[in-house]
Order: structure tokens, then sequence, then C-alpha cells
């Protein structure tokens, strides 16, 4: 099985300074910066929510909500998909994200 295009329009006459694009991940937008090498990033805001015991694979995390009376609070995360077609939770930024203004809106994602 051939793995689907994931593709995307940036909306490059709006360019943001980091601030702003944090700003519009908490709106649910989806962001990248121009400069980055890899073709198809972008980040998007996983929002905090409940995680049930019986939702969870990850033994550890389902014995953790199981000793927290069947569900623990999960805080919300900055999410990448990467170059490489994977998603990467917990993303970082390097001071030259942060320094950076070419940060853009992402739209239309297609999967």
């Amino acid at each position: 099985m051939s793995p689907g295009r994931f593709n995307f329009n940036r909306l490059t006459n709006i360019k943001m300074n980091f601030g702003q694009a944090i700003e519009a991940l908490k709106e649910g937008k989806k962001v990248a910066r121009k400069g980055w090498n890899g073709k198809g990033m972008f980040l998007w805001l996983k929002p905090a929510a409940t995680v049930k015991a019986e939702w969870c694979k990850d033994p550890m995390l389902r014995a953790i909500a199981e000793k927290n009376g069947g569900e623990i609070p999960a805080l919300g995360t900055i999410c990448m998909f990467t170059a490489q077609r994977e998603i990467l939770s917990g993303w970082l930024a390097s001071q030259t994200d942060m320094l950076s203004e070419d940060w853009e809106e992402v739209t239309g994602v297609i999967i």
C-alpha cells in the first residue's frame, strides 16, 4: 500500500513572528515556517483532554490512568507533521524558530 499524499497551501501574503504563530495555534490554525527545509511540515496544537484507561494501548499510560481512577488529564501539546511523514508530539522550537518572522498559516491540508 503506498502512502497517501499530504499537500497544503500557505497564505504567503501573511507573515507572522513566533508569538503570532503561537496565537494562531491557540485559535486552532496550523502553522509552518517558510524557512523550513522539509516540504509538507506543519504544526498544530493538540488540546488538553481526559484520557480514559480503556483507550490506552501504551501499558504504562493505561496503568497510570487506572491507578488514577480510570482516567487521567493530559496536557495540551504542539505537534509537528515532519518531512519524514511522521507525527512528533511535544515539538520544541529552536532559537532560530523563535526569532524568525517567516511563520505562515497553513491551509487546505489534504490527507
